[in-house]
C-alpha cells in the first residue's frame, strides 16, 4: 500500500515538474511597462491593485483575468494583443 501511494505521489511531482517546464510567460505587461518607462508601482496605482499582485503579473507568476488585462491595456493604451506572447 506505501508503495502504491509512493508511486502515485511521485508521478503526480512529475506531472507539475512537467508543467513548471513548459509554462512560458504568457503575458507581455512588463516589457510594455519598460517601453513606456512606466514601473509595476505605477501601473498598481492606476489600477487600484496591490503592489504585489501587480508584481506577479509581470513576472506571469500569476495571470490577470480577461477584464482586467483589458484595463491594463486601457490604462497602457495599446491593444490588447500587445500585452499576450503569441501561441505560435
Amino acid at each position: 500500500m506505501f508503495a502504491g501511494f509512493c508511486w502515485k505521489f511521485y508521478k503526480f511531482a512529475a506531472n507539475i515538474n512537467n508543467l513548471l517546464l513548459m509554462a512560458k510567460d504568457i503575458n507581455r505587461i512588463k516589457v510594455v511597462l519598460v517601453e513606456q518607462k512606466r514601473t509595476g508601482k505605477w501601473l498598481a496605482e492606476q489600477m487600484g491593485k496591490d503592489q504585489a499582485t501587480v508584481s506577479k503579473w509581470c513576472t506571469n507568476t500569476s495571470q490577470p483575468d480577461l477584464p482586467t488585462l483589458t484595463k491594463v491595456a486601457e490604462i497602457l493604451n495599446v491593444d490588447i494583443k500587445e500585452l499576450l506572447n503569441s501561441t505560435k
